[in-house]
This record gives C-alpha cells, structure tokens and sequence, in this order.
C-alpha cells in the first residue's frame, strides 16, 4: 500500500512539471510562442505551363493530420486545369490532322494520273 501511494504521488509530481514547464510556470519568458504555420514553397510556376519537373520538385508541407488541404487543392486544381488545357489542344490538333490528312487524301483522288507515271 506504501508503495502504491508513493507511486500515486510521484505520478503527480511529474505531471505537475511537465505541465508548469508547457504553460511557463518555470523560468524562462512565459508559454512556449506560437509556432508560425508552414506555407507552401514550391509553389507551381504562374507564369508558365507546369512541366514534370515542377511536379516532382512539388512538396506539401506537414500539418497536424497529414497535408495543409487548402495547399493541396490548390496544386490539385492548377494542374487539373492545365491538364483540361492540353487536353482540350490535343483534341484541337488531332482534329485539325485529321482534316488535313482527308483533304489531302481527297486532293490525290480527284489529281488525274500524269502522263510518265503510265506504262
């Protein structure tokens, strides 16, 4: 039982220290200061299309429960966008090369056959 109370008691004194030496009671110049958030560095370039390298060179910063969600929906929608982007180009040229391939295919049906090419 002596035993028992003696742990009980040292128990308390610790918890007492560690929480006077988070909360300041102990010397020092007060409460521990606020630890100022971390911020996205490698933000994704805003004056040029985001290349493979960007991406690789992309990292979040930590927060309490993973990643700052405000700083991963910010890259996850620029590239979403930029990915919408080139999509939509390739689309465009695709379209375009097939144009050009049927109207040249078109041009060389409607070409009578020359004269040397004849045996």
């Amino acid at each position: 039982m002596v035993m028992f109370l003696f742990l009980v008691i040292a128990l308390a004194v610790v918890v007492a220290a560690v929480t006077l030496a988070v909360v300041g009671g102990g010397e020092g110049d007060g409460p521990l200061p606020e630890a100022a958030p971390e911020r996205l560095q490698d933000f994704l370039p805003p004056d040029r299309p985001v290349g493979r390298a960007d991406i690789e060179s992309l990292r979040f910063p930590l927060a309490a429960r993973g990643y700052r969600m405000a700083d991963v929906d910010d890259a996850l929608g620029r590239l979403a966008a930029e990915l919408a982007e080139r999509d939509d180009r390739i689309a465009h040229l695709e379209s375009a090369l097939a144009g050009a391939r049927a109207a040249a295919s078109h041009m060389s049906l409607d070409k009578p056959a020359r004269q040397e090419d004849q045996p």
